[in-house]
C-alpha cells in the first residue's frame, strides 16, 4: 500500500534521550522581572538560586526518583554558572553526608550563601561542566568575545546550541541530562520541529519554566555517531537458507505469495 506515514522510524543507535532542565529560580530572575536591564548587570552575571529556587530543585529531585528516571541517567552536563551547577547537583547529585560516608563532595556546604548542606557524589551519575551550554559564550580565559552590556543575538545562541547538541554524538552515553538556561534552550529548540504538526512543534520549542524538565529524543540523521546498537543481533546463527518471502515473490511472481 502506498501512502505517507506521520511517524518516524530510526535505528536505536542513531538516537539519544536528552533530558533538558532549566535552572531553578535565580536572584537575577527576581530582579529581572522588575527591570530587564538587571540581566545585563555584572553583579548578577553568576547569580545563585533563591530560596524558592532551592524549593524547586528539591521538588524536581523528588520527581525524578519517584518516576524512576534517576536510575537511568548516565551523564549530567551543566552550564558552569553557579545557578545551573546548584540545580544540577541539587537534583541529580548523591545524598547529603551522614556519619560514615567518606566520598568526595559534589557540592560543599553553603555554596552561594545557600545555607544548604554538602551533597555527596555517592551513587550518582558523572557530572561535567561545558562552556557551550552556558548563557554567554566565553572563547578563552581572556573572555575576548564578551562585551559589557551586549548579549549574543538569538541566531548566535541558536547556532551555539545546535552545535552543542551535535557534540553530544561524540559521547558514548545515551541517557543524558543537560542543565542550562532559558535563552539557550528556547532558541535552540526553535530550530527543530518545522516538519512536525504545529502542536508537536509547540511541545518542542516553548519556553521552559524554572526547574522544568523536558525529555527529548535526539536523532542522528547524518552519521555523526558511530556506535552500534547493543541490542541488535545479526541472525543466521547457525547459518541456513533464509530467502525472504517477498524476495521470493519478486523472483517467482507466478507462484504467488509465500510466507
Amino acid at each position: 500500500m502506498n501512502g505517507v506515514t506521520s511517524s518516524s522510524l530510526f535505528p536505536l543507535q542513531r538516537c539519544k534521550t536528552v533530558h533538558l532542565v532549566r535552572h531553578g529560580q535565580g536572584i537575577h530572575n527576581v530582579k529581572g522581572e522588575k527591570d530587564f536591564r538587571a540581566y545585563l548587570s555584572p553583579e548578577l552575571f553568576d547569580a545563585p538560586l533563591t530560596p524558592l529556587g532551592w524549593d524547586q530543585v528539591d521538588n524536581l529531585r523528588k520527581h525524578i526518583r519517584a518516576c524512576g528516571l534517576y536510575k537511568k541517567i548516565q551523564l549530567v552536563i551543566t552550564s558552569p554558572l553557579l545557578r545551573t551547577m546548584q540545580t544540577a547537583v541539587g537534583v541529580f547529585g548523591g545524598d547529603s553526608y551522614t556519619d560514615g560516608v567518606n566520598v568526595p563532595a559534589l557540592m560543599v556546604e553553603n555554596v552561594g550563601n545557600s545555607s544548604r548542606p554538602a551533597i555527596s557524589s555517592l551513587n550518582c551519575p558523572p557530572f561535567i561542566a561545558v562552556e557551550s551550554c552556558r548563557e554567554h559564550l566565553i572563547e578563552n580565559d581572556e573572555d575576548i568575545l564578551w562585551k559589557a552590556d551586549v548579549r549574543e543575538t538569538n541566531e548566535e545562541v541558536a547556532a551555539r546550541g545546535v552545535k552543542f547538541l551535535n557534540w553530544l554524538w561524540t559521547r558514548k552515553e545515551n541517557e543524558i541530562v543537560v542543565v542550562s538556561h532559558s535563552g539557550l534552550l528556547y532558541h535552540t529548540l526553535k530550530m527543530f520541529g518545522s516538519d512536525c504538526h504545529p502542536i508537536v512543534k509547540e511541545e518542542i520549542s516553548k519556553h521552559l519554566a524554572n526547574c522544568e524538565l523536558r525529555s527529548m529524543v535526539l536523532v542522528d540523521r547524518s552519521m555523526l555517531g558511530s556506535d552500534s546498537c547493543y541490542s541488535n543481533y545479526p541472525g543466521k546463527i547457525p547459518s541456513g537458507l533464509h530467502l525472504p518471502s517477498d524476495v521470493a515473490d519478486d523472483k517467482h511472481p507466478e507462484k504467488g505469495n509465500i510466507n
